[in-house]
Parts: C-alpha cells; sequence; structure tokens
C-alpha cells in the first residue's frame, strides 16, 4: 500500500514514518509539508492512503482532502491533527475522511488502521 504523509512538523513525519515502516505491506511514497506539495505528489504518486494535517503554511488540509476525494475517491484518508474540535471532525468526514485522529491522543490509532487495512489482525 502505498502512503504518503503530509505534515508541516517534520517530527510527526519521522515518527509516522518509524512507526509504519514496521509494516511490511506498507511503503511510504513520500512526505508532504504543505498543501501544494501534497497535491503535486498526490497527482503524480498516486497513494492508496493520505495522512494529512489539517492546519499547515500556505493552506490547509481540507482542501487538500476535497481535492483528495474528488479526483479519486478510493483513497483512504487519515486526518490527524492537534485540531480535534467537533467542527473540523464534522466537515472533514462530511467530506470523505475515512479517519479523523487527534495527535495528541491516539498516534497509535494510525498503525493500527493500517494494519486492519492490510489484514493483520
Amino acid at each position: 500500500m502505498k502512503v504518503l504523509i503530509v505534515d508541516d512538523s517534520a517530527v510527526v513525519r519521522e515518527r509516522l514514518i518509524t512507526m509504519l515502516s514496521e509494516l511490511k505491506s506498507v511503503n511510504i511514497v513520500n512526505q508532504a509539508e504543505g498543501p501544494l506539495e501534497a497535491k503535486n505528489a498526490i497527482q503524480k504518486l498516486k497513494p492508496d492512503a493520505v495522512i494529512l494535517d489539517i492546519r499547515m503554511p500556505g493552506g490547509n488540509g481540507i482542501d487538500v482532502l476535497e481535492k483528495i476525494k474528488k479526483d479519486k475517491p478510493s483513497t483512504v484518508v487519515i486526518i490527524f491533527t492537534n485540531y480535534p474540535y467537533p467542527q473540523y471532525r464534522k466537515k472533514c468526514m462530511d467530506l470523505g475522511a475515512d479517519y479523523f485522529f487527534d495527535k495528541s491522543t491516539e498516534f497509535e490509532k494510525v498503525t493500527e488502521v493500517f494494519r486492519n487495512l492490510m489484514g493483520y489482525s
């Protein structure tokens, strides 16, 4: 499964890469720091899944989510944010996000999602 990580924090990206690299079937195809870079990478690499932050310099992940789901609805999108407010959750889920996690309390859930998607127990 090809995965793109989109987050403005290098620490978060590295932690996700470390966690996900333990799963054999997960291939991190790229990482992006902002929305424009993310949209270009998505168009070029056509990932199966995107881990997406909401608030980033130069724009936001909600716009990226909207584009992903419009262009290729089957792409799994995990919103991963420090802003887990109900209005963001609702907006993201209404736009087709598959998962919505709080970085501060649900970091491990990202790995669980990929384990389930890949059929690991």
